[in-house]
Formats: structure tokens, C-alpha cells, sequence
């Protein structure tokens, strides 16, 4: 691999004094405009609902990490960049398919009636049949918590109807019933009858077609149907069918000669992998069901079964009706156990809930977080007083979570047995750890109040696709990780981690967002006098280039996957710098740049480096193309860029954040450009 790079340099950083360095300790940090456009969105969608204090209740509130992954969500989608009527409207649309405030003008009276009664929070995928009807789509992991209200066969057939409800909708909706649950469906003895609760998923929509009918579901597989052990019914159901046959008793011979069981467990793990076979690779959920007895056996789905993962949640009773029990070798597994079972042809599933117990959790504004993102700062100090408890959910290890906690969450604020957490800030280090059973990199993330290390799991069939969603992640650049959980190290020290099958899991890098600089409402335009001043978050300014003063660009290559160089370690071998990948093909040329960025109205003179496509957007030319160049033109090519103006993004990619007088280009450059977009 032949690198070639080219350079002329006189002198930089006149501009930049010293003073610089010591001013920006001494200066108060400026509010972060993310950050700020975050708490004016939460304030227009409370004053939307007409009550700014919907949020008393944590499990319904506007969670402040469920807001910033909406945001989020919506720059990726919107990579040329986003305004706040588009965020707004995106977010108004978004919190009110998940909370639906319309109420029908005529209640039903059996929804009424079980809803007092009704405990549970809802399941991470469950959509409302009011939102089917309003987009006319339903996605096939989607979640429906659902009631029967009516049971009927289709006049003239064998076809088996059920009429749903929801305890937050006012539609109503059908679903052609799978053949698999005909025998439940009896007059007199059916459990599937009116009243009733079930899970379902996997459901396709039949839409309504030529101005007539309505929208229906098409008949679906997994079905979940919910017991309540409080009511006589199913206690004795599950006392007469579930309750004799332990884990211990199952027996392969029994099972060969035509024995079934109903087994009664309670749901201790839910894990995901990938099951690699010579022509395919099957997808995998492990659920780990513990006995009365203490034994555990191992539940699998299998392909398009997994969808059935989504009904069911750690803690919660699972009975299982003839289930199909098979030799752990046969499952490709390296369990301890024997046996394990699988989702048959002849399986019926029926779940307990686990009910979440609430815990009122005192919320004590620190400096730190009043020196952040001040929740709700539009708000007076008498209402700052009604958020200073919140409810939170609390599991059955004491473990509280935080997926719906109202304010920001800061590095001070961490404690064991949170979950849920999310963190805001800059990434000051980055170590790849050595690990055979999974990908681990430790981050540390520092906020206003502190800084902590993170450690990220990454499963290895898990790992390409996430670098290639994560870009490359630097010194400097601000992150938003999400689905973090705090635990007791073997050391006894507060440990952070996170599992990229963890529900609610994202990692963002803002720095690196194509909206960013394209997006008014997300950024404050900085000249380059002013960036000194504020080195915690990614700043836009607009420059124009000067090439004169300093230029340098070298074609290397960099990691497909994650961006990062690669280094050359035989001649047909590359080491990734960056996650340590070692591979013979998974590169691209790509440039190092090092250029002076000038602003012409003060004489400010910055340096700064950058990589990837940020280089390619100053650059305009693709490395590729420029290394074909002959190298006189390539010696001249920095003439054709002078006083080119561009809106970049800077990031301080240095502890210190000082830029030296008379720094070398073998010197350590204090800022990245993460972002350019030309200016017309």
C-alpha cells in the first residue's frame, strides 16, 4: 500500500493565543444548543397536551432520552438537515401514536370495566389501534396489548374472527383468527372469548379497499394468550394443567413415545444470536425459563419465531402447552442441559404478566445539573418544585429504571441498580478491550459534572453493522448513548455498561450527524475567535480556507467499517487502529488532511485536521481520483482551493484544548473538522 502526502507550511496559530487556554477554564460554559433545543421541544409538547404536568407519572411522562432519540431519529432521516417545525411535528406525531390522548366519545363498558384493574406497563414494540387506523401500516414487530370484545365465525364458513380493543384507543379491529387456535374458541369452554387479554405480533394488514369495509389483521401465529392468577378461572387452569409437570420430570423417552407436557416457568433471561450454517445464517432467542424447583431449561425461537420474544418480558410467568422438546445438540447450542424446548406446531403459550412495582424516587437538582441543561427551564422555581419526585419502575432486585426519567441524566447523578440511563457528552478516551466471547470497547464519556468510563458490548455478528451505524467515533466528538446500566464492579466500583441487544440501546455520535451543520435550530453559528471559549461540544462556524498557511494531504487507508487508519503489518494484512480488525480486504484509500481554516473578518487562523468524507467535501475530489493525479497537479492542487468558503463543524480533540504558536505538522493538532458543507 504506497501512501503519498505533500505539504507546505509557513506559520500558524498567530492568531491563537495562549490567554485562549486559561480564559476558557475560567469562562462559564455556554448552554449547548442541542441541548437547548431539546428542552424547548419538551415544553412545546407539554403545552401541546395542555397540562405541563403530565409528566408527575414517570411510566407515561415525556421521558428527556425518549425526546432526544426522537430528535435524533429524525436528523438521520433528514441527513440535508431539519428545521423545528420539522422535529416538532415529527415529535408530535411520534408522542402521540405511543400515548394517544384522543378519548373515544363512547367509552366500551367492558374496556372500562378491566382497565381499573389494568397495571401493566406496556411492552417496548406495542402500537394502539388508533395508530393503525391513522397510518394505515403495521409493521410486522409491532406489539398489539389487546381485549377481545367478540369471538364470531364468518357466516357461511369455518373462519374464525376476533374483534379487538385496546386500553388506549377508541377503534376497534379485527383479526382472522390462525387455524392453531380453533380449539380455543369454544362456546362454553373457550378460553379465547370476550374479556379476554392476549398478546399478538407478526400481524400483516389487510387494508380497506374500493371506499368499502375495513381494515382487518391477517391471521397470525404468535399469539399470546395473558392469565391472571387473581381470577378463579385461571388459577385453576393453571393448578390443573400447568402446575404438575416440573422440569425435571421431562423425559425424552416419554416424549418419543407420544408423552406431551405443560410447563409452567418463570422468564429469568432473554438473549439474541445468530446461528451460522454453511448456506445460511438463522436468527436466534434464547430465553432461559426457571422452574418451581430452581431448574432452568433453555426456551428457543427460531427465523421468524423470534417475533414471539416481543410479547414476553424478564420476570413474567410463562406456561407452555406441549411444547416441542428436542436434544441441546440437536439446537446448536452449548448449554449444560440435556434438553431444551421449542415453539411446535402443537404449542400453546400463555403468560402471567409481570406486574412492575413503582418506587417514588426523590430528584435533587445538583449545581451540576442546573450548570447543564436545566430541565424544563422555561419553567419558575414554584413549578421546578412539583418534578422534585418522580415514579419510577422497580424490579423485583431493587433495580429502578430510567427509560422514562424526565430530566437529564448526568455522570454525578450514577448510582448502582439504575438502568435505562442515558449520557450526553464528549468522548475523552477510547480503549478496545481484549475479549474472546464479545467485542468490547470502554469509553469514557465526560458531561458537566464529571467523567466515567463505559464499557459497550458489541455481540460479533453485531459488530459490523454497528460500526458501519456509528462512523467514526474520536477524541471530542459528542456522543448520546442510551440503554445504559449501572452495576457493582468485581472490584467493588460503580462499572457503566451497555449490550447492543439491549431494549432501548443506541449510540449516536452527534459530531459526525449530517444535519448538524445544515440544521439552524441544533447548532449556534461561532466565529472562530469564539471556539477557545467552548471545547465540550461540536461547533459550526463559517471559514474559508487557506491553504497557503498550512496544507497537508496524504492518501491512506482507512477501515471500511469504522473509518479509523489501518496499519500495514504484512503485505497482504492490514490492523484496523482503531477496533483492532484485522482483515486483508475490508479497506478504502481515503485522505488525511491538515489545512488552515481562516475567518477573514477578525484574521482568526485555525489548524485542523480531518479524514473520510469531511476531507473529500473540502477537498472536492475523491481520493481515488486525486492519487491518479500526476504529482505536479497534485503539488498545485492546493492553489485551486484558496479562499474556497465552507460551514464546518470543529470538535476539540485535545484534553487541553491549547493551540501552540508555531505548531509542526508532526505536532498534535488541537481540532477536527467532523462536518463541511461549501458555501453557495
Amino acid at each position: 500500500m504506497e501512501n503519498r502526502g505533500y505539504a507546505c507550511n509557513t506559520k500558524v496559530g498567530s492568531a491563537m493565543d495562549v490567554d485562549h487556554c486559561q480564559q476558557k477554564e475560567e469562562e462559564e460554559e455556554q448552554e449547548d444548543p442541542f441541548l437547548k433545543f431539546v428542552d424547548y421541544a419538551r415544553s412545546e409538547l407539554l403545552s401541546l397536551e395542555g397540562d405541563r404536568n403530565k409528566d408527575d407519572d414517570g411510566s407515561d411522562g415525556l421521558g428527556w432520552s425518549w425526546i432526544v432519540s426522537r430528535i435524533l431519529k429524525t436528523c438521520i432521516a433528514y441527513s440535508s438537515g431539519v428545521t423545528p417545525a420539522i422535529l416538532l411535528s415529527e415529535l408530535s406525531q411520534a408522542w402521540s401514536e405511543q400515548r394517544w390522548v384522543g378519548a373515544p366519545k363512547k367509552p366500551l363498558e367492558l374496556i372500562n370495566h378491566l382497565k381499573k384493574n389494568h397495571r401493566r406497563t406496556k411492552l417496548p414494540n406495542t402500537v394502539t389501534i388508533d395508530s393503525i387506523y391513522a397510518k394505515n401500516f403495521l409493521s410486522l414487530n409491532s406489539v398489539l396489548e389487546a381485549v377481545i370484545i367478540d369471538a364470531f365465525v364468518l357466516p357461511g364458513t369455518n373462519i374464525h374472527m376476533l374483534t379487538l380493543g385496546d386500553y388506549w384507543s377508541s377503534n376497534i379491529i379485527d383479526v382472522y383468527l390462525h387455524r392453531r387456535f380453533y380449539d380455543l374458541t369454544g362456546l362454553q369452554n373457550g378460553i379465547l372469548k370476550r374479556g379476554r387479554e392476549i398478546f399478538l405480533t407478526g400481524c400483516y394488514l389487510r387494508t380497506a379497499t374500493g371506499g368499502s369495509g375495513h381494515p382487518r389483521l391477517l391471521p397470525t401465529e404468535y399469539l399470546v394468550i395473558l392469565l391472571d392468577e387473581n381470577q378463579d378461572d385461571d388459577a385453576m387452569l393453571l393448578g390443573a394443567q400447568f402446575c404438575s409437570d416440573p422440569f425435571s420430570s421431562i423425559s425424552l423417552d416419554a416424549v418419543n413415545r407420544g408423552a406431551s407436557y405443560s410447563l409452567y416457568a418463570r422468564i429469568e433471561k432473554i438473549e439474541s444470536s445468530e446461528i451460522h450454517r454453511k448456506f445460511e445464517t438463522l436468527q436466534r432467542k434464547q430465553i432461559t425459563l426457571v422452574d418451581g424447583d430452581g431448574v432452568k431449561l433453555k426456551f428457543f425461537l427460531w427465523g421468524e419465531q423470534i417475533l414471539l420474544a416481543n410479547l414476553f418480558r424478564v420476570g413474567s410467568m410463562l406456561a407452555l402447552d406441549k411444547p416441542y422438546v428436542n436434544i441441546s445438540v440437536d439446537c446448536d447450542t452449548e448449554t449444560s442441559e440435556d434438553l431444551c424446548l421449542e415453539y411446535g406446531s402443537e404449542t400453546q403459550l400463555y403468560l402471567v404478566p409481570y406486574i412492575q412495582h413503582e418506587e417514588q424516587v426523590c430528584v435533587t437538582l445538583t449545581p451540576n445539573r442546573r450548570h447543564g441543561s436545566r430541565p424544563l427551564g422555561s419553567f419558575n422555581s414554584s413549578q421546578d418544585l412539583k418534578f422534585s419526585q418522580v415514579s419510577l419502575p422497580r424490579d423485583s432486585q431493587g433495580t429502578i429504571d430510567f427509560s422514562n426519567y424526565p430530566f437529564r441524566s448526568f455522570v454525578v447523578d450514577l448510582r448502582i441498580k439504575m438502568t435505562g440511563i442515558s449520557l450526553y457528552g464528549a468522548v475523552t478516551d477510547i480503549i478496545k478491550e481484549e475479549n474472546n466471547q464479545q467485542t468490547v470497547f470502554s469509553l469514557r464519556i465526560a458531561d458537566t459534572s464529571g467523567e466515567i468510563w463505559t464499557k459497550l458490548h458489541f455481540a460479533r455478528f453485531c459488530l459490523i453493522i454497528y460500526l458501519r451505524s456509528l462512523g467514526r467515533v474520536s477524541f471530542g466528538h459528542t456522543v448520546y448513548i442510551s440503554g445504559l446500566t449501572c452495576t457493582m464492579s468485581k472490584q467493588k466500583c460503580l462499572e457503566v455498561l451497555w449490550f447492543e441487544n439491549d431494549i432501548g440501546a443506541s449510540f449516536i455520535n452527534l459530531s459526525c450527524l449530517p444535519a448538524l451543520i445544515n440544521s439552524s435550530c441544533l447548532h449556534k453559528l461561532s466565529r472562530l475567535t469564539d471556539i477557545f471559549y467552548q471545547t465540550s461540544y461540536a461547533q459550526v462556524c463559517r471559514v474559508w480556507l487557506d491553504p497557503s498557511e498550512y496544507f497537508y494531504v496524504n492518501t491512506i487507508f482507512s477501515h471500511s467499517l469504522c473509518g479509523h487508519f489501518v496499519n500495514k503489518i504484512s503485505d497482504r494484512w492490514v490492523e484496523c487502529s482503531f477496533c483492532r480488525t484485522i482483515s486483508d480486504a475490508a479497506v478504502v484509500r481515503t485522505f488525511h488532511l491538515k489545512i488552515t481554516l481562516a475567518d477573514k473578518d477578525t484574521g482568526t487562523k485555525v489548524l485542523a485536521w480531518c479524514t473520510g468524507q469531511t476531507a473529500m467535501d473540502l477537498l472536492q475530489i475523491s481520493p481515488e481520483e486525486f492519487y491518479e493525479l500526476p504529482e505536479d497537479e497534485q503539488v498545485m492542487y492546493p492553489s485551486s482551493l484558496e479562499n474556497e468558503r465552507f460551514m464546518v463543524a470543529l470538535v476539540n480533540c485535545k484534553r487541553d484544548g491549547c493551540v501552540i504558536d508555531g505548531l509542526s505538522p508532526d505536532d498534535s493538532i488541537s481540532w477536527e473538522i467532523t462536518r463541511a458543507c461549501k458555501c453557495e
